[in-house]
């Protein structure tokens, strides 16, 4: 189930919107240019499948996203825990890097969920949109959108992400503390699972 949750910007005291409706949910995207769809699961890729089984699996797709987008690099990126002693640094300078509100000037960021889920806040016409995207979303933000990115304080995802530009993720920070005033991944997530199992 995914989940889009909507706040005016000033803060998440006044909820706008909130639907798990997959078709709701790209409806109130479109308008912002922002590409949002489903893929189907594949249930024999491993949770922390590689990239070679990712890219098998996911042939056809990706073929047919390049073909529209023209994407120069396609790559795989996992994170989940692990008994390596190092993976709490690891895992928390990794959700740093994308916390804090950013643009990208010279690309989108188009990720698709292979497994687990992280959650993409989109800071657009007075609105903080968050995106709670798991196995089989994909999730497309244009160039020059405010954004920011919570894979929470223990990360298990397995993410392809697109790329037009071959220097890859390349973030513009702009200095602004409005991710702290929202719900992080870890309070939406832990309200997304009462839903699920009340489901």
């Amino acid at each position: 189930m995914t989940l889009l949750t909507t706040w005016p910007e000033s803060g998440p005291e006044t909820l706008v919107r909130r639907t798990s409706d997959p078709v709701e949910i790209a409806a109130a995207l479109a308008p912002l240019g922002v590409r949002y769809e489903q893929w189907p699961v594949r249930e024999d890729v491993p949770f922390d499948a590689d990239s070679e089984t990712v890219f098998a699996a996911y042939g056809p797709e990706i073929e047919r996203l390049n073909a529209e987008e023209g994407f120069t690099t396609v790559d795989v990126l996992g994170l989940h825990p692990s008994d390596d002693p190092e993976f709490p640094v690891k895992a928390k300078a990794a959700r740093e890097k994308f916390l804090q509100e950013h643009t990208h000037d010279d690309d989108d960021e188009v990720r698709f969920f292979v497994s687990g889920s992280g959650i993409f806040y989109l800071h657009v016409n007075g609105e903080v949109h968050a995106v709670y995207c798991e196995k089989g979303d994909l999730l497309g933000v244009p160039r020059g959108t405010t954004h920011w990115f919570d894979m929470g304080t223990n990360p298990s995802f397995t993410a392809i992400r697109f790329f037009h530009e071959e220097d890859g993720w390349i973030g513009n920070f702009t200095g602004s503390t409005i991710a702290s005033r929202f719900p992080d991944y870890d309070t939406i997530d832990a309200g997304y699972q009462q839903d699920e199992a009340a489901v």
